[in-house]
């Protein structure tokens, strides 16, 4: 009996309000990423087996045609495209996909010359997920064209060991890539790999930001909840507001202190790690002449000028203000101090979630219920703030900004709320339990 009683003891401890909201969190998380992987693979799915190819006929010669009617005989259904001169990015005007090739002018005279005729490859980025450049490609087209050419080139040479070589041979493919108007002779890839490599330190420095805002914040007010100091510093001869604003002003210089020395290292690993291949990657042209991925990022508009940098420092503050407004309402929960650290896993729930998200896919490619759980989360809007300025996309922007202010005000009214009344030293987390901190009022009154 005492075996049992002693079980229930530690079980009671052990299953708590923490625990329990840690469970329903955890599993929100995985039903969320389940429904992101189950879209995006879906449409890699789709792609794989989709039989529609987009072409450019700039040649329109009876080779060329005799070429469509062939890829339409293997079952692929041909959509014609087409595009204003070298005007790439116009060939995109109906937006139901990705990519498209090019037969360029001269096609059929190379193919009857016995050469291997130049195609071009066109494909839009409209953002810059890793998945972003996985789904409708022209691997497809490509590959009903090649065969094509190897069998015409089959019929005008004797097979010999040297010829087979040849035919099989892949085709020459000059890429290009396409952001909203704009387009430039390099592959998709590279410009994505530079565009990874470039950003890939801003999400850590949210996350350090948020994390270490929130652990401080919380730890603080908990603490001294605790050790019962906040009600020595609460009936001090200062306002309450001054103190929740040297707490929060606090916080957030150490935190950004600590994440402008990370945000160095980062980027210091980052660049030796990456640079000098990002730099040098591009694609090379018939005269020799190689656009770089730096270039091409630069023809493409996706580098950032020092507007766009203070809009995105606009709104990590506003971020960081947020985590701290959120971070005294969760601190003034803490019932002892098992609980204090659990109290952080909220607060992380919302980081990774948007963080893994934006990292594999656009969130505007999620079905309706993901996207707006995933939009509701404050902090995606900050992972999407650069992406959001390269790609043009301004609209989401402000709409997310103006969305975050309005988060601010909402929870900062309920923190200064909280943080003027008596509550912040009696309320805790629990179920159906007396936070300890009422039982001890209680006890002293009696």
């Amino acid at each position: 009996m005492k075996f049992i009683n002693l079980l229930k003891k530690e079980l009671t401890e052990l299953i708590n309000a923490q625990m329990i909201l840690g469970l329903v969190v955890s599993l929100a998380l995985f039903w969320l990423m389940g429904n992101v992987m189950q879209s995006v693979t879906s449409e890699l799915a789709e792609d794989a087996k989709n039989t529609n190819v987009y072409i450019c006929d700039m040649d329109d010669s009876d080779v060329t045609h005799e070429l469509i009617k062939d890829m339409e005989s293997n079952g692929a259904k041909v959509n014609k495209v087409t595009v204003n001169g070298e005007d790439y990015a116009s060939g995109f005007k109906d937006n139901s996909f990705k990519s498209y090739v090019v037969l360029p002018k001269g096609f059929a005279d190379q193919l009857t010359s016995g050469e291997k005729p130049e195609i071009i490859s066109v494909s839009k980025l409209k953002s810059a997920s890793t998945f972003s450049g996985l789904t409708g490609g022209t691997d497809t087209t490509e590959a009903l064209i090649n065969k094509y050419v190897s069998i015409e080139i089959s019929k005008q040479k004797g097979v010999s060991e040297e010829d087979l070589k040849h035919i099989e041979s892949e085709l020459t493919v000059v890429n290009q890539t396409v952001v909203a108007d704009k387009s430039a002779k390099i592959s998709s890839g590279v410009v994505l790999g530079k565009i990874t490599s470039t950003n890939m330190i801003l999400p850590i420095i949210i996350m350090v930001l948020i994390l270490m805002t929130s652990q401080s914040l919380i730890a603080s007010i908990s603490n001294e909840k605790i050790d019962k100091t906040l009600e020595t510093l609460l009936s001090a001869p200062v306002s309450r507001g001054s103190v929740i604003t040297a707490k929060m002003l606090a916080a957030a210089i150490v935190a950004l202190i600590n994440a402008g020395v990370m945000m160095f290292g980062f980027s210091a690993y980052s660049k030796g790690m990456t640079g000098a291949i990002t730099s040098d990657l591009g694609v090379s042209d018939k005269v020799g002449k190689v656009l770089s991925a730096g270039d091409a990022m630069k023809q493409l508009g996706l580098n950032l000028g020092v507007t766009d940098y203070l809009i995105v420092g606009v709104q990590l503050f506003i971020t960081i203000m947020i985590c701290l407004a959120i971070s005294i309402i969760l601190g003034a929960l803490v019932n002892d101090s098992k609980s204090a650290q659990t109290m952080l896993l909220p607060i992380m729930m919302m980081v990774m979630i948007p963080w893994f998200v934006t990292m594999f896919t656009d969130v505007n490619s999620l079905p309706t219920v993901p996207k707006l759980i995933v939009y509701a989360i404050p902090f995606t809007h900050t992972f999407t703030a650069i992406p959001n300025l390269m790609f043009g996309n301004t609209t989401e922007l402000w709409i997310g900004l103006v969305y975050q202010i309005i988060v601010f005000a909402v929870v900062m009214f309920f923190a200064l709320k909280l943080f003027k009344s008596d509550k912040i030293l009696t309320m805790s987390l629990n179920f159906g339990q007396k936070s300890r901190f009422k039982k001890n009022g209680k006890t002293i009154e009696d």
